[in-house]
């Protein structure tokens, strides 16, 4: 129990995984979220190309989760977390000589690898071994609010210097132009990765042998046999699976902005920084709250905030005209969407799955969970191209209202079970 120890009262340990957690998916998908515009522009793509590099990004990342859980669970997180994010930020740096659909879907299909395979599940775990047994919501709130908190300084920043080295006329400016601008912004987070992969190598250590503690010695069959009886691993495929349609649909709200709205292409970035602002507002605040009150209840609470929010947006109510109604819904929409993702593995103590086979788990369920990385992006950008403006938005809304609900009856299921137990792992 060592490790437990040290790790929960070591904050740096946390602040690194913290950092490494948002610096690994920010080229991939903190990019196009903030830019996403300006990335369709400079990439010269279509919502429904931009869509396919994601799904080539989700089919390799299904494998990666299958067959990285389990290494999580035999090798310590350090040194798997630096790799990752080292390969990472080498994509980057082929990114800025702005390859067509073709290198792009291969780049995304490399970046599903890099960004899984050796990181997700170690990061997963180390986040639940901080937390202890009493403190899950503390740790994963902090965890995600924090990341978002990264990504939006990060974003601010990148914005900032794609502000600074824009044309005064950007719109209107060539191609070439508007390429090298954009550049500046990819060579900047790339360095950041490689930064922080630095620093994960160095510092993100627990001294002697607790570095080895809570992980199995031999790779096997019977840890997937042994997750798979768990109940609480289906239902949190589920739940996951909703909450992350939800996270994917928050990529739109840029462009949502820019078409439906009215705004220009530097607003409407901003108006994804203030997305990202709101993460850890949200994710550590739920967090908190939920472990002083009943974690799973909160979680079933954020899929009905999620539905209501998106129910508003897919009303048509919501133009030029509605500015205050725009940030309204946002808000309640981003609430619920980012307390699911601050709450989802926080439940996995009172779902009774064992420390040791976290890794496996995280595979497990991620194989299902994350599965709209591969038709999230096609399904919104088909809505998107072939119902240009209002309605096409409208139709995405609509979809994630859907499954949010579907969210909300797992997550009900979920709190009946396991809500009123106390975790025995």
């Amino acid at each position: 129990m060592n490790q437990k120890s040290k790790s929960f009262k070591n904050p740096f340990y946390l602040f690194l995984l913290i950092l490494s957690g948002e610096a690994i998916f920010i080229l991939p998908f903190v990019l196009p979220r903030i830019f996403r515009p300006t990335v369709m522009d400079v990439f010269n793509l279509n919502n429904v190309e931009l869509g396919l590099c994601f799904s080539a990004y989700g089919a390799v990342a299904m494998a990666s989760y299958l067959f990285g859980g389990p290494i999580a669970d035999r090798y310590p997180p350090r040194k798997l977390i630096a790799i990752s994010l080292w390969a990472t930020a080498l994509g980057g740096f082929f990114m800025t000589s702005f390859p067509g659909l073709l290198g792009l879907q291969i780049l995304y299909g490399f970046w599903g690898f890099t960004t899984i395979f050796l990181f997700w599940a170690p990061m997963i775990k180390a986040t639940r071994v901080w937390g202890g047994k009493t403190s899950q919501g503390k740790a994963f709130g902090i965890s995600d609010g924090g990341r978002g908190l990264v990504g939006a300084a990060i974003g601010s920043l990148g914005v900032l210097v794609f502000a600074l080295f824009s044309p005064e006329e950007a719109i209107n400016s060539p191609l070439e132009s508007r390429q090298e601008t954009f550049k500046y912004v990819i060579w900047l987070f790339s360095f950041f990765i490689l930064l922080v992969g630095f620093l994960v190598w160095f510092f993100l250590k627990v001294e002697g042998k607790n570095e080895e503690e809570g992980s199995v010695k031999t790779i096997s069959i019977s840890q997937l046999k042994a997750v798979l009886k768990l109940p609480s691993v289906w239902l949190l495929m589920m739940i996951i699976l909703c909450a992350y349609v939800g996270y994917k649909v928050t990529d739109i709200f840029s462009l949502y902005a820019q078409v439906v709205m009215g705004y220009d292409e530097i607003y409407s970035a901003q108006i994804g920084t203030f997305l990202l602002v709101m993460r850890p507002i949200v994710g550590i605040s739920f967090g908190l709250i939920a472990d002083k009150t009943n974690t799973t209840l909160w979680l079933w609470i954020s899929f009905v905030l999620s539905a209501l929010g998106s129910l508003l947006f897919a009303s048509g109510i919501i133009g030029p005209n509605h500015v205050v109604l725009f940030f309204f819904s946002a808000i309640f929409l981003a609430t619920g969407v980012f307390a699911l993702r601050a709450l989802y593995y926080a439940v996995m103590e009172k779902g009774q799955i064992p420390l040791m086979l976290t890794g496996t788990a995280v595979g497990v369920i991620s194989l299902v969970g994350y599965t709209p990385d591969v038709f999230a992006g096609p399904a919104m950008g088909y809505f998107l191209d072939e119902f240009p403006g209002e309605l096409g938005h409208q139709y995405v809304f609509g979809l994630l209202s859907a499954f949010s609900l579907l969210g909300g009856l797992a997550a009900y299921i979920f709190h009946k079970k396991y809500g009123g137990k106390e975790a025995k792992v």
